[in-house]
């Protein structure tokens, strides 16, 4: 079997830079263990399967070692696949995804997808998270990530993992999100996962779900520009709009090509 491959780079107006996402499109769908397989072939962060059922689009996302429930980057990298290169007709996108439906709105070619708002509530921190991290968080909150907030930009570019205590926790599907306000952006962040083979994403559209009320209640504003401080960096255009969130980026084509099943 030949299915066609598309490697884009999300929240970016650059290649090289944003996050890396493989979109595979399907005519129907594939057993989870072989969706699973070419995930860890592609051995990027995510690798976003769809079928095109006419007025909406079956979306899935998968990592080289689970399906997640909410991917950001890869639901951009969809979006940018089936509008840049694909010719979809609509620059309203309709996903039916493990999240529900998710709406992307494209206009000049700026990508706005519609995604839940997950306001992180106060919370402890386990052992194993506080004792892998070499600068220690001001305040701990908690949707379906740890939101571990800093003074500073600078302290969280200092921020380094004891992978080998960080990797005794499983947060399936979630993870580690880092964040403190921002020198020349509302807020910036990093996002780690445990037991990962990617220990630092570096995108995270599905983190800003929680990050993005947590910033609008603390700067007193609805329209936000993040960043994300990983090595490849992005950048994240964000609305609080209460019950759902808008995260918006730019993408870029990397790669077209093909992969083949026996």
């Amino acid at each position: 079997m030949k299915l066609e491959l598309y490697q884009i780079d999300a929240f970016t107006e650059e290649i090289f830079h944003g996050n890396p996402a493989c979109v595979v499109p399907l005519k129907n769908w594939l057993p989870d263990e072989i969706l699973l397989k070419i995930a860890r072939e592609n051995a990027v962060a995510e690798t976003a399967f769809f079928i095109d059922n006419g007025h909406t689009i079956h979306l899935r996302w998968f990592t080289p070692e689970i399906e997640m429930d909410l991917c950001g980057h890869a639901t951009l990298a969809t979006a940018h696949c089936l509008v840049s290169i694909l010719n979809y007709p609509n620059n309203n996108i309709l996903f039916e995804t493990k999240s529900g439906e998710l709406i992307v709105n494209v206009k000049d070619g700026m990508y706005y997808m519609d995604f839940p708002s997950r306001m992180p509530e106060p919370s402890g921190l386990p052992d194993n998270i506080r004792q892998s991290l070499n600068i220690q968080p001001k305040e701990v909150f908690k949707s379906r990530d740890y939101v571990l907030v800093y003074e500073s930009e600078e302290d969280l570019k200092k921020i380094s993992i004891e992978r080998s205590l960080f990797d005794l926790i499983n947060l399936d599907p979630g993870g580690v999100v880092v964040t403190a306000p921002g020198t020349d952006s509302d807020f910036v962040s990093r996002y780690f996962t445990p037991q990962a083979s990617i220990l630092e994403d570096p995108v995270t559209g599905s983190a800003h779900c929680s990050l993005i009320p947590f910033w609008s209640s603390r700067l007193g504003k609805d329209q936000l520009f993040a960043r994300q401080l990983s090595e490849r960096g992005g950048q994240l255009y964000c609305e609080n709009k209460n019950e759902r969130i808008i995260v918006a980026g730019k993408a870029k084509t990397y790669s077209k090509g093909h992969l083949w099943i026996e």
